[in-house]
């Protein structure tokens, strides 16, 4: 009986640290705000078609590009795995990543130019996810920081400091929400193993700090 609630634990730890993939978390935040806080977001004048399409666009730049670039580098024998646990592993692939979205941070800021002078937020916050990454990248130098700790930061921290600064009570329950998934993602993380208690606390940290900075001083 212990052996069958041990799996069931494992899968459903798995399950979590899949669904709430660091790299996802972008999409997940821009969905949440383009759908309850358009005019924060800049994009309370398009269509529901066009901010469908535009969060496509978000989805491609931000989760399959370096989903792609992760599993060549497996293919090449780089990583040994998908999951990328080893420190000796991770550094290149989240340096990559974080240069897929400093390209799509610039894409969105200079390149795409109705986007770019219609919600330059977008930028911002990308502009945010890929100092995130590159913090990342520079501590796995010797250090095993959690990625997923800092994304679920960040989605704290956007939230938190535009409900501050833009006193707007319908991104209250959103918040409630992330900081329960949070909850229960992190726990998931140490019961893996994945990481240590200090890993994880460094992680929220950082991804709270950037995003919340950003917001508070950008947008």
């Amino acid at each position: 009986m212990t052996n069958v609630f041990s799996v069931l634990n494992n899968r459903t730890a798995t399950i979590l640290s899949v669904v709430f993939h660091p790299l996802i978390i972008t999409t997940y935040l821009f969905g949440l705000l383009f759908f309850i806080v358009p005019d924060l977001m800049g994009v309370s004048a398009l269509e529901l078609p066009a901010i469908g399409s535009l969060l496509l666009l978000i989805f491609l730049n931000t989760f399959i590009a370096p989903t792609i670039v992760v599993y060549y580098f497996y293919r090449l024998g780089i990583i040994s795995t998908l999951h990328v646990d080893s420190l000796r592993e991770r550094r290149l692939p989240y340096l990559a990543c974080a240069i897929i979205y400093a390209i799509a941070t610039y894409l969105f800021g200079w390149q795409l130019q109705p986007i770019g002078e219609l919600a330059p937020q977008i930028a911002i916050l990308l502009g945010s996810v890929t100092v995130s990454m590159i913090l990342i990248a520079l501590i796995s130098l010797s250090w095993k920081i959690s990625a997923h700790a800092t994304g679920m930061g960040g989605a704290m921290g956007v939230l938190t400091a535009m409900l501050i600064r833009f006193d707007e009570p319908l991104l209250l329950a959103p918040l409630l929400i992330v900081v329960l998934i949070t909850g229960f993602l992190l726990s998931a993380r140490l019961y893996l193993n994945a990481h240590t208690p200090g890993q994880i606390v460094a992680g929220v940290a950082c991804g709270l700090a950037v995003s919340s900075a950003t917001v508070y001083f950008l947008f």
